[in-house]
């Protein structure tokens, strides 16, 4: 018996040949499907944190190679620091996802009081570096509370609104005690001189006041006491007022205050589409200043191109997508606003650290997160992104995917035995 060929048999269908090709109706409809699944916001927290701090691994060890050996004689010893970092990083970041709500709350007065305590020390007999005296000696570590402070902010914050729900309708309730502590321990760190932290702690103040449903009239007047008092910072500094005046045009001062943004200006240039390639950088031999830190996204330019640009906000985006999405969900309050907290702090220091580099806003010495080198950053913004992920295992959808996984992993196992 023989079979019949498609191609020459009248009356028979030919077989399919090629992929088939989805509507783009039907490949909307995939994705949308796709992002409501339950354990959506789980995964993509997971792989866009994930791809970031592979990134970053990579981009510091690049960037760091030359001033690394030039310092000490190891290409590799600021990207084997940040490999510690990241090794004591990520059992913090589970830890952080597994830890109940109860005992995060419980630890919000402790972990305010202790940032206080360390940004005053750090206020008194703190260690200047680049002009700043945003740095702390305790015995043979070095760390930058100002960073600590961050996460314990919001966590303080999103504890004392969420046990003041009910009663949120009144200003007084908003703005007592969170308003005066946060802008206690932002006066700290401006007494330290570093205005780009102050920057990042007024934003969270703003976003947990906008979350909580602060009148309009408030933010009109933050803004304008905010301006009153940057324009005061910079009239009494010289260099900060070179740098907010140089932004502009980095070029009429290139070889003073415009030197860094000029030549972070010429990394991305270079750049183009795809970049050099990985380690193909010209700027970070000397001419870029901080080029594994504050100006890391610059290298990265230079060397992934626009590219992987892109790619870097595309994923500090899906991180924002995912978070505000679990804080739609949620039911939680003290949920809701650490979530909203903590996205207002990683997207807004990311936005102004690209800002910087762009020569869109002055220089303010911010580091991106996850990306840039430093322990004193990267713990922090580990643990913060670690609640998230636990935030996202508790949403009551997620939680029942997840034991029902569990429970077909053990039928599995025990089929097997």
């Amino acid at each position: 018996m023989t079979t019949a060929d498609p191609e020459r048999t009248p009356g028979l269908s030919r077989p399919l040949v090629g992929p088939v090709r989805l509507h783009p109706g039907a490949w909307l409809k995939a994705v949308r499907e796709a992002l409501e699944r339950p354990l959506t916001s789980y995964y993509l927290l997971l792989s866009a944190a994930g791809l970031l701090l592979t990134i970053g691994l990579v981009m510091v060890l690049s960037s760091s190679s030359v001033f690394a050996f030039r310092e000490t004689g190891d290409s590799y010893s600021v990207v084997r620091r940040q490999l510690t970092w990241t090794v004591i990083g990520l059992p913090a970041a589970f830890l952080a996802s597994r830890v109940s709500l109860v005992w995060v709350r419980r630890l919000a007065y402790p972990a305010f009081s202790i940032s206080l305590t360390l940004l005053l020390l750090t206020a008194f007999i703190g260690v200047e570096r680049n002009g700043n005296t945003n740095w702390l000696v305790l015995g043979p570590i070095t760390i930058q509370p100002s960073e600590i402070a961050k996460l314990s902010l919001v966590v303080w914050a999103a504890h004392i609104y969420a046990n003041k729900e009910r009663r949120l309708g009144s200003l007084h309730q908003i703005m007592v005690p969170v308003v005066p502590g946060m802008l206690l321990a932002t006066g700290l760190v401006i007494f330290g001189r570093d205005l780009g932290t102050a920057l990042i702690l007024f934003g969270i103040m703003i976003g947990m006041l906008w979350v909580v449903g602060a009148p309009a009239r408030l933010f009109l007047l933050s803004s304008l006491v905010v301006g009153v008092i940057a324009l005061a910072l910079a009239a009494t500094d010289t260099e900060r007022l070179a740098r907010i005046t140089t932004f502009v045009d980095p070029f009429k001062d290139f070889q003073g205050t415009g030197w860094q943004p000029a030549h972070g200006l010429y990394a991305m240039s270079s750049g183009g589409l795809f970049g050099q390639g990985i380690g193909a950088s010209q700027q970070k031999w000397g001419t870029l200043p901080e080029a594994h830190t504050d100006f890391i996204f610059a290298v990265l330019g230079e060397e992934l191109g626009l590219v992987g640009t892109l790619l870097v906000i595309g994923l500090f985006l899906t991180i924002a997508y995912a978070a505000l999405r679990i804080a739609r969900q949620t039911k939680d309050p003290f949920v809701r606003y650490a979530t909203f907290g903590i996205v207002v702090w990683l997207i807004g220091q990311m936005i102004i650290n690209v800002g910087m580099v762009l020569a869109l806003m002055p220089v303010v010495g911010i580091p991106l997160p996850l990306v840039s080198y430093g322990g004193s950053s990267l713990l922090p913004t580990l643990a913060a992104i670690g609640l998230l992920i636990g935030f996202a295992r508790r949403e009551p959808e997620a939680a029942r995917a997840l034991a029902q996984r569990r429970r077909l992993r053990s039928a599995g196992l025990s089929a097997r035995r």
